[in-house]
């Protein structure tokens, strides 16, 4: 065994220890170093081979037949290019697909014995969580197991699970937004990588009251996550009163990743409002990262100190637009998502409000610099109900965009980069509820499916006049496409350690 795998190997056993607040878990790893799911490194991840696949969760507008799992033909040399292949239909209604993950990841590169072929859905409204087969059929995949709500609640008293990361112990770990009732009381619980049962739950300590996403990275024995918000608030629609009545978070949290205990709390105040997406660098080594904050529209920088402890600074801020025939005077940007370039020196994120995709580039981590943007739709388009007064920008009102003459309704939102960098895959929908809220004709015009050529020189962001999966095409009606997903791994779901 190569002293690298050796290393890999002694994080990997103290990964999940035995402990009072938790479960008690046996940690099994090979002991040999072989090739196992996904890449060596982010680099080498990015000589891959180009994305064939990709599989989206489909949400049914008005919760009367269930939901269901596209498969979307993305390889131009294919007949069926640009075309949804499959659907998997789910059991049950109402579920809210949401985001996905996977048995394994490139966290499980140096075990032989571990294979990227199960998918995780949790369901965000339901508290299911399925587990779908794509290993035996890739282009039509099957239900392998339902976890269902009772189990997830009788081991765990969870609730609306969201962020689901393999663990390179083979483990799979799944943050929650808050309890089984739909009030605070987040946390996280683990399933077994073999036969998908709940383990318990994974923290030692008291979670925050609000849950969403998280990343880890166990060289520096260190977990993060961040906060959305009550279920029971943000399930029916969006309501600035929640904000005032300390509903929607604000802080990200460290984590002692062998102890599993949370031991900093990184308050962002009001210019960090409902902090969602979380992202290390790729690099393992470094110890820094982004996170995006919704509501307030900035993006924070975090970072260890020398001292060993963590803070926060803030680095970009889309100002708010003066408007008039909004509910309120200022309209958000409201970034909804942001990714990160497998080498490390693009940000991207969303406005999903304002109707743009931002590329940054991160060479300098304190000061990103603006490289690229691109606007899909949104709410301040000429000709809509919205007539911006004042924006500080000054950018004006963009021109509505039209894809095969239909107009795109809704803004961007859910963004997968392809693993050379080349590629944005984007979808345009963020969750039914608030959907139906702010891009009422997304009900009937349903969402899309787009590519966005990158500048990966110079930076520049420009629409695939060629590409587009128009989701309000769909047989059984108009659905709410959201996250995109590679079988072989992509930027959002892969950890090296």
């Amino acid at each position: 065994m190569t002293e690298e795998a050796g290393r890999r190997l002694k994080q990997l056993q103290t990964v999940l220890q035995p402990s009072t607040g938790g479960c008690s878990i046996q940690t099994h790893v090979t002991s040999e170093c072989c090739k196992g799911p996904g890449y060596a490194t982010p680099l080498d991840a990015m000589k891959g081979p180009r994305e064939r696949l990709v599989y989206i969760p489909c949400i049914v507008p008005e919760k009367d037949r269930p939901d269901y799992l596209s498969t979307v033909d993305v390889d131009p040399e294919s007949p069926t290019y640009c075309q949804v292949i499959h659907r998997l239909y789910m059991p049950y209604v109402a579920d809210e697909l949401h985001h996905t993950g996977w048995n394994a990841c490139s966290s499980c590169y140096d075990d032989a014995s571990k294979t990227r072929n199960r998918m995780v859905l949790p369901c965000i409204n339901s508290d299911r969580v399925y587990i779908v087969d794509t290993g035996t059929y890739p282009r039509s995949p099957s239900i392998h197991k339902i976890v269902q709500p009772s189990e997830v609640h009788s081991k765990t008293g969870l609730g609306a699970p969201h962020t689901t990361h393999c663990l390179g112990s083979g483990h799979i770990m799944i943050s929650c937004i808050g309890d089984q009732n739909g009030d605070g009381n987040s946390g996280f619980f683990l399933l077994d990588g073999s036969d998908f049962r709940v383990l318990g739950k994974w923290e030692n300590s008291p979670a925050p009251d609000y849950g969403y996403d998280f990343w880890y990275q166990p060289r520096h024995n260190v977990m993060l996550s961040s906060e959305w918000g009550a279920p029971n608030a943000w399930r029916s629609g969006f309501n600035p009163q929640h904000v005032k009545d300390g509903l929607y978070g604000h802080s990200i949290h460290v984590w002692d990743w062998t102890t599993h205990e949370r031991i900093q709390t990184l308050d962002l105040g009001e210019e960090g409002m409902v902090p969602l997406e979380i992202r290390f660098l790729h690099n393992p080594d470094t110890t820094e990262g982004y996170v995006g904050c919704a509501l307030s529209s900035t993006v924070f920088r975090f970072f260890k100190l020398p001292n060993g402890r963590w803070d926060s600074e803030k680095v970009i801020t889309v100002p708010n637009k003066t408007v008039e025939g909004f509910a309120l005077p200022q309209l958000p940007g409201l970034i909804t998502d942001i990714i990160l370039s497998l080498d490390d020196r693009y940000l991207y994120f969303s406005n999903w409000l304002h109707g743009d995709i931002r590329q940054y580039d991160i060479t300098d981590r304190r000061n990103p610099k603006l490289v690229g943007q691109v606007f899909l739709g949104g709410m301040i388009c000429k000709g809509s109900d919205i007539t911006v007064t004042h924006d500080p920008e000054g950018q004006g009102q963009p021109d509505p965009v039209f894809i095969r003459t239909k107009r795109l309704e809704g803004g961007p939102q859910m963004l997968q980069l392809s693993l050379d960098g080349t590629r944005l895959y984007v979808t345009t929908s963020l969750f039914s509820a608030w959907d139906k809220q702010f891009y009422p004709n997304m009900i009937k015009s349903g969402s899309m499916f787009l590519m966005i050529d990158v500048d990966t020189v110079n930076g520049g962001l420009k629409l695939n006049p060629d590409f587009a999966v128009d989701y309000g095409l769909e047989p059984a009606g108009p659905v709410f496409a959201h996250e995109i997903r590679y079988p072989g791994g992509d930027c959002t779901s892969d950890i090296w350690l």
